[in-house]
């Protein structure tokens, strides 16, 4: 068989899988694209209409609509802070020869796969509680009064929970990349005089770089539609306090039934990962090519 033939074949055999994939995006991103422009809500039916640009307008008008963005850019932010330095510090005491290391290594990626609303609640129940919670129990021995994380600071317990579930993905990707150091080169390093600090930073963190920049990106996608433990925690608030933009297009679709606007909201969410994804790859592939 020749070469041409071969590769007709091949694309005959591969088509229908693409074909499927194709549909399983387009159709979806099609629909959210026509209830962009209609009236549709779910408690009038029958009074579907084209609005053009209307329910654009409202999704961005709404008042709660900077408070979501400021607080899907904090949650973002401080998870990526937290995973990447927790991550690059958890990846050098794992890579020390400590006794019974593989276990250890085992429980620390283990969060990782435990599901966002089961995490969310065992946190919310066990840990964050303020009547029984561990958090509680710790502040009650030590003579302080109990704090309701959830009713007090919502978004820094939102981003305590989602960076617990994140910082074993960092650790992992970041252990792999250090164990792939030429360990003659820190060698060479201990002999010159460097000490730890000095070889951190002349060494590792350069040799980290382009792992740090994958966890990033991949995080970055990820985090831009936490919605589990919002919605299992703090429900959006109190009021728009933790309220992100993936549980605002929540609130717009499913609580008041607003169909049009929330697919407003959710190409304007496309829009802006997609702006996102575009500025993280153009910085990965500039540290791929240095």
């Amino acid at each position: 068989m020749s070469t041409k033939s071969s590769r007709v074949a091949a694309r005959i055999t591969l088509s229908p899988a693409v074909i499927i994939l194709f549909g399983w995006m387009i159709v979806p991103l099609v629909m959210t694209l026509y209830f962009s422009f209609q009236r549709y809500n779910l408690l009038m039916p029958g009074m579907q209409e084209f609005t053009g640009w209307m329910n654009y307008e409202f999704f961005v008008t709404d008042p709660a609509f900077s408070a979501a963005m400021i607080n899907t850019l904090l949650l973002v932010g401080s998870v990526l802070v937290i995973t990447v330095v927790g991550g690059t510090l958890l990846a050098l005491l794992l890579d020390q020869p400590i006794y019974g290391i593989g276990p250890l290594r085992i429980l620390m990626i283990s969060p990782f796969f435990v599901m966002p609303t089961v995490s969310a609640l065992v946190w919310k129940n066990m840990l964050m509680n303020p009547v029984n919670g561990i958090f509680a129990w710790i502040a009650k021995g030590l003579g302080m009064a109990p704090v309701d994380f959830l009713a007090h600071v919502p978004l820094l317990s939102i981003v305590l929970i989602v960076a617990w579930q994140w910082l074993p993905f960092a650790t992992l990707i970041l252990l792999t990349a250090l164990q792939s150091l030429d360990r003659e080169q820190m060698e060479a390093a201990e002999m010159d005089g460097a000490g730890p600090w000095a070889k951190f930073w002349q060494l590792i963190l350069p040799h980290l770089a382009r792992s740090i920049t994958v966890v990033v990106l991949i995080e970055t996608i990820f985090l831009l539609s936490v919605f589990a433990e919002i919605l299992v925690t703090t429900n959006g608030g109190p009021g728009t306090a933790s309220t992100n933009l993936a549980y605002l297009i929540y609130m717009q679709s499913l609580l008041q039934f607003d169909v049009g606007v929330g697919s407003a909201g959710g190409v304007v969410a496309i829009i802006l990962a997609n702006i996102v994804a575009i500025f993280l790859m153009k910085i990965i592939g500039r540290n791929l090519d240095t």
